[in-house]
């Protein structure tokens, strides 16, 4: 016997042919209840391990979902990462992860990456939100897609997202509530097709904005900019930081120009973990404190929020959740092609802390 058992060993310890051994070990086809049990105890025997190559030619199948993440090092990917495991674990399946960073030409790549690997389904946090030609190819090989944090338009793709509009409007109007009138809002706000922020601006004042199609920052912007409006707050173009790209670099530098004017805003609402950082690096770099000179709310509950002096209010995604539902819509769509397109908004917990002044 080879160094390495063969499933050749396995059958001929078992008594069975190698083509009823690979049944067995494969898990597809009928056998026996006896014959599975001598299988499996003679290739524990010899310490069998199946080559899953093998199987996945005969089966079709990987056993694989693959994902795409916007960045595989923000915190917020981690935790959704970490409840798709939860589920796919439960389920004996691996996860092959790459990421974007949040580069159109980046995520073609990684989608190609995995279909060559053929994955047996796709988690992807997309960026093109009007066209997709590479996803929608996917879907038309009959490949399971399922879109999470931003949803593609006329894309009949499953998608697990949150409300970040309504949790944009409540943060916001509990800087309202509590005195502030000139309020500051820093985003990334990439990927608009060409508009800039006074056309934006312009749309949310005649209400015709439809936040679903749009990228996260641009909807959390849109949730504030309806706060303001409706609370009779004047809209300042010069306190909307559109940082135009995903840098705490970028971000800090953009919060600087904005908090150096001498009308800065007394408040101040951060649209992502990322960015929640630099506003605080510039906060610090222009000695301005929290909540004396300037309050603050933050898009995304950080770790170390809890822990800083003051301790910041936050909006917390269900990240984790959202992660888990996303992988059961994979495993669902897997076991019934059929079904129709499953679409799941999550809500958002405000936890108010210290970091907003009353005035």
């Amino acid at each position: 016997m080879s160094k390495k058992p063969t499933i050749t060993n396995v059958a001929r310890l078992a008594g069975v042919s190698t083509a009823t051994a690979g049944r067995v070990l494969g898990g597809y086809g009928y056998s026996s209840q006896d014959v599975r049990d001598r299988v499996l105890t003679s290739a524990e025997q010899l310490g069998y391990t199946p080559n899953q190559l093998a199987r996945s030619l005969i089966t079709g199948t990987t056993r694989t979902i693959g994902v795409v993440a916007g960045d595989i090092q923000s915190p917020f990917y981690a935790s959704v990462l970490r409840g798709i495991y939860n589920i796919a674990r439960l389920e004996g399946f691996g996860l092959l992860v790459t990421g974007s960073d949040e580069l159109l030409k980046q995520e073609i790549e990684s989608v190609q990456l995995l279909l060559a690997k053929q994955v047996d389904g796709l988690i992807i946090a997309p960026l093109d939100l009007r066209d997709a030609p590479h996803l929608r190819k996917v879907m038309e090989s009959k490949k399971p897609i399922v879109q999470i944090d931003r949803v593609i338009e006329g894309f009949n793709a499953d998608y697990v997202v949150v409300d970040n509009f309504n949790a944009s409007y409540e943060a916001t109007l509990s800087l309202i509530n509590a005195g502030h009138r000139s309020i500051g809002v820093v985003a990334e706000l990439v990927n608009m097709n060409g508009k800039g922020i006074e056309e934006f601006v312009a749309s949310a004042k005649l209400g015709t904005v439809d936040p679903q199609y749009l990228l996260p920052s641009w909807q959390r912007v849109y949730g504030y900019l309806r706060a303001m409006l409706q609370s009779g707050c004047d809209i300042n173009l010069n306190h909307i930081c559109r940082v135009g790209e995903y840098s705490a670099t970028a971000g800090q530098s953009s919060v600087e120009k904005m908090m150096s004017q001498p009308q800065h805003p007394t408040a101040v609402f951060s649209t992502g973990g990322l960015l929640s950082g630099a506003v605080m690096h510039a906060f610090d770099k222009l000695n301005l404190s929290i909540p004396e000179d300037v309050s603050l709310v933050c898009f995304d509950d950080l770790d170390w929020f809890s822990l800083h002096k003051p301790q910041i209010s936050a909006i917390k995604q269900p990240t984790i959740e959202m992660g888990e539902q996303a992988a059961k819509l994979i495993f669902n769509r897997l076991k019934d092609a059929t079904q129709p397109q499953q679409k799941i908004t999550l809500g958002t917990h405000f936890i108010q802390r210290f970091s907003i002044k009353t005035i």
